[in-house]
């Protein structure tokens, strides 16, 4: 496995591909360490309002996760005109590949999170709170490892589609103009926590005028409820989208404290 290589996640499947922003899709982007022993992984989700998926939520992220000691690998998940179930398979197949190739790639398969940026973020909640153990009897090998993520860092991200708190616009993106209401309450992503869901780590700022606060909060309250381990930090002040925000005077602290939190769950 070589640095920067990207890999299909279903080989001879990116011809289906649609539209400029789709062009490799669906496919992973590999970002490997060297280390002694096996390494954890993190699947990184760039935002965009799953109409595009934004550069700096990719590499960037990728050799911060490579600096910590873990390998990354950064999700290209298609997305609008394609529309749900699509990306959220997409993710699921990122994290059964990964645990697939655990011993070629010297990854501890017990040891796989996910990472996402706004509208990544709800693809990463989403693959955290819909998955399974995997299809024992598939003649794909790849899909009989389960889509379970181990932990989940979750960075302003879109939680629900439903109520006041809504991000319409990757709704629409990912459910259509007029989506049909079960799907919108299936995938306001607050409302599907178990006490099976893993770990999280969230960060927001608190006036984020593009994805209100309230959807970390949401989940961070239903993580609560059902007893889920999670790390919730929202700074005062800043905009969205804002990535590493090496630049930013508050949220700055959010790498620090997201790697200090990753070495409490072994990753780092």
């Amino acid at each position: 496995m070589s640095g920067n290589e990207t890999i299909e996640l279903w080989p001879g499947a990116s011809a289906g591909s649609i539209g400029e922003d789709n062009q490799g899709c669906p496919s992973l982007t590999l970002y490997p360490v060297a280390k002694e022993g096996l390494s954890s992984a993190v699947i990184v989700c760039p935002g965009g309002g799953y109409s595009r998926r934004a550069e700096h939520e990719a590499g960037p992220i990728a050799k911060w996760l490579n600096g910590l000691g873990i390998a990354a690998y950064v999700l290209n998940y298609r997305v609008a005109p394609h529309e749900h179930p699509l990306p959220l398979q997409d993710a699921q197949r990122a994290i059964r590949t990964v645990r697939h190739h655990a011993g070629e790639w010297g990854i501890d398969p017990n040891r796989i999170g996910i990472l996402g940026f706004s509208a990544g973020g709800h693809l990463a909640s989403s693959a955290g709170t819909h998955y399974d153990a995997g299809n024992e009897a598939s003649e794909d090998p790849i899909d009989r490892h389960s889509s379970r993520p181990d932990v989940m860092v979750l960075c302003y991200p879109v939680i629900t589609f439903d109520g006041e708190f809504a991000h319409v616009g990757s709704m629409h993106n990912l459910l259509g103009q007029t989506p049909d209401p079960e799907l919108v309450t299936l995938l306001s992503n607050d409302q599907q926590i178990t006490e099976d869901t893993p770990p999280t780590f969230l960060w927001h700022t608190a006036d984020d005028a593009a994805v209100p606060v309230e959807n970390s909060l949401l989940f961070a309250a239903a993580l609560s409820r059902n007893k889920v381990p999670f790390d919730l930090h929202v700074y005062e002040s800043g905009r969205h989208g804002i990535g590493l925000a090496e630049d930013h005077t508050e949220a700055y602290q959010w790498p620090e404290t997201c790697a200090n939190w990753l070495k409490k769950q072994n990753f780092a």
